[in-house]
């Protein structure tokens, strides 16, 4: 009889062994300086490490147009390249795998994050994001998002090469693998989504040609560094930064069916995928994407796991007895998490002895201080000692 997987019993995701379920979500965190990661980062990725765990890191910008936060870390100069393999190597002496999300924000950007302080960011489209939603700017404060400009066809393959070449350069970082940021309204779901996507080219219009952009991505990408180093990450329920779809399922439908494709003609499996769960809130949203029942959007990520071939992970408000479900029936072979992540570096100690977690504060997650909110949440040890003493 077949043992029943488990939130801690291991899982092969591809060609690495995990030796439990729980992953480190890539959450932004705003601490680089000039896109360079900073000792800060060792430490803060290396209190996360577990032996056998799995961590993902925060987004990477791919290139200079690229960029929509303050002091978002990148992969394409030799300082940033040098500056991430010291946190490689911290992290794999702790046993950890570790993977490198590659980002481009599209549209998601104002002038002053873009090459020379002037330039529109680059889209599928030439639409704004509403003004609903604001823009961390450099001095803490929020602002407006800057009109796009619609990339023209013939300028695509330089975007996609752009992605290829930052996950050679994950790679000779020390990076096991690089996640592909395809989700919650950022440049590759701007392509995706019938919501922003107003082409009339091969690259709009159908479903399919929605899809090709991520497809020439992760073609590229996966040619470069092998699919068992590549995971594609998608929400297409999620309606971020107004990445709205018509018809969410048949979208996340498709995207498997394309990613299913490339592991045919490869023989090789992408390493996992990634999907962001329908009932997911945003930083500074109050409601999920997708208005229905808690069984309506069940009933759609347990479609998009049936429906893909290989290791699934999803994302998205999860708790201690939401990952443990999520794993138990079989919704999810990963749970990835975020801000819970945030405010425990040792979730994964506390997870299996159900102890009390620390409480995030959000004040802090996209701040310039190398230490508080970033580094100084304390672990458990070190409060239970902190006890002991008041006896």
């Amino acid at each position: 009889m077949t043992q029943r997987p488990s939130l801690f019993s291991p899982h092969q995701m591809g060609r690495f062994r995990l030796s439990h379920r729980v992953v480190l979500a890539p959450v932004t965190r705003c601490r680089a300086i000039d896109g360079i990661p900073l000792p800060a980062h060792v430490e803060y990725y290396t209190q996360r490490a577990t032996d056998g765990g799995f961590l993902i890191t925060e987004g990477t910008v791919i290139s200079p147009t690229g960029a929509g936060f303050p002091r978002c870390p990148g992969i394409y100069t030799r300082e940033q390249i040098d500056a991430w393999k010291k946190v490689v190597d911290a992290v794999h002496a702790k046993g950890s795998i570790i993977f490198c999300q590659l980002w481009h924000v599209g549209r998601a950007s104002n002038q002053i994050y873009q090459p020379g302080g002037t330039a529109a960011p680059i889209s599928s489209t030439d639409k704004p994001v509403s003004g609903r939603w604001k823009i961390l700017m450099p001095d803490g404060k929020y602002g407006s998002y800057a009109r796009p400009r619609r990339l023209a066809t013939s300028e695509i393959p330089v975007i996609v090469q752009h992605y290829r070449q930052a996950a050679l350069n994950a790679i000779e970082a020390g990076f096991d693998g690089v996640e592909i940021h395809g989700a919650h309204g950022y440049l590759i779901d701007q392509f995706l989504k019938d919501g922003i996507n107003d082409r009339t080219d091969a690259y709009g219009g159908s479903l399919q040609n929605r899809c090709r952009f991520l497809v020439e991505v992760t073609r590229a990408v996966t040619s470069a560094v092998g699919p068992e180093r590549v995971a594609v990450r998608i929400s297409p329920a999620i309606d971020h930064l107004d990445a709205y779809d018509s018809d969410p399922l048949r979208l996340g439908l498709t995207v498997i069916e394309q990613l299913n494709a490339l592991q045919r003609e490869s023989g090789e499996r992408l390493a996992y995928l990634h999907v962001t769960q329908p009932r997911y809130v945003a930083y500074g949203q109050t409601e999920s994407g997708l208005q229905g029942s808690a069984e309506e959007e069940n009933q759609m990520m347990r479609a998009l796991r049936e429906a893909y071939n290989g290791s699934f992970m999803c994302s998205g408000g999860f708790t201690r007895k939401l990952a443990v479900a999520a794993v138990e029936q079989g919704d999810a072979d990963l749970v990835s998490l975020g801000r819970l992540f945030i405010s425990n570096p040792d979730l994964v100690e506390r997870f299996k002895l159900g102890a009390p977690l620390n409480r995030y504060v959000r004040a802090t997650f996209y701040t310039a201080d190398p230490v508080v909110g970033y580094t100084d949440y304390p672990f458990l040890g070190q409060q239970q000692q902190q006890q002991r003493s008041k006896l």
